[in-house]
């Protein structure tokens, strides 16, 4: 039986304000990234400013540099930002250094409607320390008519060896399509995404049990070898400036064969009035290759309250306004359903007009819920995490290795150089911070 939730406050999304309104207007500073459900909360947040008299101060910026900014302010105490848009790799680690508050008594708000693997891993010792705005794993889009076209059939779960042969015969780069698209703009939230994936599933780890650095090893160079492979023969040019966003330009206008990446595109990318391709696009799992698992990347983009924030009630207030089950529906009223963020609640699964709209809302879930940031890797790891390790350090050395990864793909450095930078680069940060000893 359909759950009497999201029936409720369907109205403009508006019910959960009635009780927010604050005794005095404040101005808060919100920190996101230019990601496009990011942009849709900064347009309807005029509603939220208009019916508690508080206003925002928006700080919209590319995926690194926010990153770069907030850990910045963050770390320094800066109370810079209200509210940040930061991750599920963020979270738990500066909620125990003490640096975000705690997220467990937002006013109105149902915890219990949250995916429980999505909380989870914004959490730390059972306390929330961001809410979650969507969540993601990873997939793969591709264009069914081109398939068709030259008779190929994606399977259910492909290999890597399936995408690069179907890349081949699909490029056709005289009409500017390319056989596939990946991520090459460095970052270990842009070009590490997807490419972090490719080492689990071709059996690679960061770190083995003794916090031995792992990187320039035989796994490494075939998936490296590989992705420089796909990339140069079948990708689009100027790869290495090509992220999240940019990738979703050329797949919605025609340019990519298949896509391979986070499941939070799909919006987007079946929506008929941002999407030339909308009624072509068909998807499946993330590609495999020696190991059938770490395949598919996790990450969750959430709201947090720095504790170095004077306005910590506000902050509060849009948080539980704008991650709540009637944002969902106010997104589906006023900019279709088809475009409501996904993989965050579990009323969401639960609507029909949602799965009426999203044909992926099933495969995304499924792989939101199965994605296991504690199992992903053929041999033993001491560290959580899929295409990120779960440590502090983690930031600096998956910066370093995506910018060797980059200039491999630019040609300035050859795989083997870039496996054995990074490999020293981690080697002497997980030795300076005490790992293993």
């Amino acid at each position: 039986m359909l759950n009497t939730r999201f029936m409720m406050g369907t109205v403009a999304g508006l019910a959960l304000l009635s009780g927010l309104t604050s005794a005095q207007a404040e101005e808060i500073t919100i920190a996101t990234v230019n990601n496009g459900d990011m942009i849709i909360m900064q347009e309807l947040s005029s509603i939220w400013e208009k019916e508690t008299g508080n206003t925002i101060n928006w700080v919209v910026l590319e995926e690194n540099v926010l990153r770069q900014r907030v850990t910045t302010d963050i770390a320094t105490g800066g109370g810079q930002y209200d509210v940040m848009t930061i991750g599920s790799y963020e979270a738990p680690i500066w909620g125990r250094q003490d640096w975000l508050s705690p997220l467990n008594d937002l006013p109105g708000f149902d915890y219990d409607d949250l995916i429980p693997t999505v909380a989870a891993n914004l959490s730390a010792e059972d306390t929330l320390y961001a809410v979650p705005f969507y969540a993601e794993s990873s997939f793969t889009l591709y264009r069914k008519d081109l398939f068709k076209q030259a008779g190929l059939t994606m399977p259910d779960q492909p290999t890597w060896d399936q995408i690069r042969d179907f890349a081949a015969k699909l490029t056709d780069k005289p009409n500017e399509v390319y056989g596939l698209c990946l991520r090459g703009k460095p970052g270990w939230g842009e070009n590490l995404f997807v490419f972090g994936t490719m080492v689990n599933t071709f059996g690679g780890r960061w770190f083995d049990e003794n916090w031995n650095t792992t990187i320039d090893t035989p796994e490494w160079k075939a998936a490296l070898d590989y992705y420089l492979d796909v990339m140069t023969k079948y990708g689009p040019p100027g790869a290495t400036s090509n992220g999240f966003n940019e990738n979703q330009t050329l797949f919605q206008t025609g340019k990519c064969a298949m896509w391979i990446d986070a499941t939070s595109a799909a919006g987007r990318v079946f929506d008929p009035a941002q999407s030339d391709v909308a009624d072509k696009v068909a998807f499946t799992a993330s590609p495999v290759a020696e190991v059938p698992k770490g395949n598919s990347a996790f990450w969750a983009w959430a709201l947090a309250v720095p504790a170095s924030s004077h306005k910590q009630d506000v902050a509060k207030e849009f948080i539980s306004w704008a991650t709540s089950a009637d944002y969902v529906a106010l997104v589906g009223k006023e900019k279709g359903w088809v475009a409501v963020p996904p993989g965050t609640r579990l009323s969401t699964y639960e609507n029909p007009d949602y799965i009426a709209a999203a044909p992926f809302a099933a495969t995304t879930l499924d792989a939101i819920e199965s994605a296991d940031p504690n199992d992903a890797t053929a041999q033993p790891v001491p560290y959580s995490g899929i295409q990120y390790v779960s440590i502090p350090e983690f930031q600096g050395i998956g910066t370093t290795v995506g910018q060797n990864i980059s200039a491999a793909l630019s040609g300035s450095m050859s795989a083997e150089q870039a496996l054995q930078s990074s490999q020293r680069s981690a080697e002497r940060e997980i030795r300076r911070a005490g790992y293993g000893n």
